[in-house]
């Protein structure tokens, strides 16, 4: 019925996009690399002991982290993310989701605009700087919430009953009529 003919644009040597061929992963930090060769887990779990990684189209809110084999190969095309150790059994929040959210912005636009940084390998002998993540997702809770709905909620009582005696006065029926009059 017709020659079918791809919308999607070759570069040069015929290759779709070399970019898109390539395996993201987001380091603690918020770094962003990507590795273009196949890559194990192990291989980038090595770099960052204290640390697991999760693919992001597992991550869903309310659902458990699953983090991924050892010996796993990283699928390319996939996005991949480094949470803490002590994260392992917990759920995805809707914190983790947008601080997710807003690395991939920062990337997408940093990408698009074409001033593509190109960060260094961690260094052995500088070991200070590769071991302490620039950006604790444990502590965001503290930064999302606003601060009006911050100042509510500290002005909110809790509903608790007081366990006080209540003393009643005792009025006589005579004296209820005798103000009537």
């Amino acid at each position: 019925m017709g020659n079918y003919i791809s919308c999607t644009l070759s570069g040069p040597g015929g290759k779709s996009n070399p970019g898109k061929d390539a395996v993201t992963v987001i380091f603690p930090g918020c770094d962003v690399r990507r590795f273009d060769e196949p890559t194990k887990a192990a291989e980038l779990m090595f770099d960052m002991p204290n640390f697991f990684l999760v693919n992001a189209k597992s991550l869903q809110i309310g659902e458990r982290l699953t983090a991924l084999n050892a010996d796993q190969d990283l699928e390319m095309r996939n996005v991949y993310v480094f949470f803490p150790m002590k994260r392992l059994s917990s759920v995805v929040k809707t914190e983790d989701m947008g601080q997710l959210l807003l690395t991939a912005s920062k990337e997408n636009k940093r990408v698009h605009f074409g001033s593509v940084k190109v960060s260094p390998e961690c260094d052995r002998s500088n070991d200070k700087d590769c071991s302490s993540p620039k950006l604790n997702l444990d502590d965001f809770e503290e930064y999302s919430m606003p601060e009006y709905f911050r100042h509510r909620m500290s002005m909110c009582r809790s509903k608790k009953p007081m366990l006080e005696t209540i003393v009643e006065e005792h009025f006589s029926l005579r004296f209820m009529m005798m103000m009537e009059n």
